[in-house]
């Protein structure tokens, strides 16, 4: 199954995977002024095709002040969206000294759950190290259970078991690949983890136990069971990770929107204090140099909400495709259960 399909179960368009990796994988600055410049290209376009000149509008109605006066106050209130957001990852981290024992038992009890199955010492600290032992321990038992059923069973059932362990081997040594240099704060641990179909993988590992389990010897069973619990871990494992990255990411979208407000803010004032339709009389490359100087002051107003608007659809649509937990999928899939027969269809 295609690693980019993103838990979807199925291959993605060319184009649903140029729109993923825009909402996903862009570079939020790099983004954001892409959006800013198409913002001003349209702008200053819109000054060659015959509509009311900029400077007759400023001089008859005073627009720039009318314009770049509203964007003071809704920066300034903007501004409390940042307040909000840091309350948000607080409420987190703040807590009672009993609170934090507890989250920190929990803690140390789930990451022993894992080195219980993965069969290891002590897991790493780091996120992509500890996501890459995982993700080694998933592909390990997977070899041994393609190993372990070669040879026996009926030859379709052991068809399946094979093809189900050769591909959640390919798929975890993906996550080996993209895991091995990641850091974390980038979204590249998120995106491997993410990436992982986990929950097709949890599903058809119990039904294939259903139906042939019995057919399957003693080391194969417990190969597939030890697959299945690997997965099932694998799960609160993703989620941990993609709140960290949530928490991380509305931190860097509290810092961003500081670092742009001030000087936006001081861009709105000269230009509602200075600018009128005399101050730029002259014109460049065709165009009023009022134009000019208005469409990159309009981009500058807008760049917090541009800001806060690529971050957020990041994090929507990361928390949209995996709202389910577990083997449930949420997104449209062939389904892989046939529909049961009713008397009816007999007749």
């Amino acid at each position: 199954m295609s690693v980019d399909s993103f838990e979807t179960g199925r291959s993605e368009t060319r184009t649903r995977k140029v729109a993923l990796w825009v909402l996903l994988r862009a570079n939020r600055w790099v983004l954001t002024g892409a959006i800013a410049l198409a913002v001003f290209a349209l702008l200053v376009s819109f000054s060659r095709v015959g509509l009311t000149p900029l400077g007759t509008i400023v001089e008859n109605q005073n627009g720039v002040s009318y314009l770049f006066s509203a964007f003071i106050g809704t920066i300034v209130t903007g501004t409390s969206i940042v307040v909000m957001l840091n309350q948000l990852v607080l409420s987190q981290e703040l807590g009672a000294f009993g609170d934090q024992r507890e989250r920190m038992e929990n803690s140390m009890a789930a990451r022993r759950d894992v080195e219980t199955a993965i069969d290891d010492g002590v897991s790493p600290p780091e996120p992509a190290a500890f996501l890459f032992d995982l993700a080694s321990a998933i592909e390990a038992r997977a070899e041994a259970l393609e190993a372990a059923v070669r040879h026996e069973g009926d030859e379709m059932h052991r068809g399946d078991v094979i093809e189900y362990a050769r591909e959640l081997a390919h798929d975890a040594r993906q996550i080996q690949e993209n895991v091995e240099n990641a850091e974390f704060g980038t979204f590249d641990v998120v995106w491997s983890a993410l990436n992982f179909e986990y929950s097709h993988k949890i599903h058809a590992g119990r039904k294939l136990r259903g139906d042939v389990g019995d057919s399957l010897s003693e080391e194969a069973r417990d190969h597939l069971d030890g697959t299945i619990t690997l997965l099932i871990l694998f799960s609160p494992v993703r989620e941990h990770f993609k709140t960290l990255y949530f928490q991380w990411d509305l931190i860097e979208l509290s810092r961003a929107l500081l670092y742009i407000a001030v000087p936006a803010l001081v861009v709105m004032a000269i230009l509602n204090m200075y600018v009128d339709a005399a101050a730029l009389p002259g014109a460049t490359l065709g165009v009023d140099d009022l134009v000019w100087i208005t469409s990159a002051g309009f981009v500058v107003g807008i760049s917090p909400f541009v800001v806060f608007t690529v971050y957020v659809l990041r994090i929507a649509t990361v928390v949209k495709r995996t709202l389910a937990i577990g083997s449930f999928v949420l997104q449209t899939t062939e389904r892989s259960v046939e529909r049961p027969r009713r008397d009816d269809d007999e007749r």
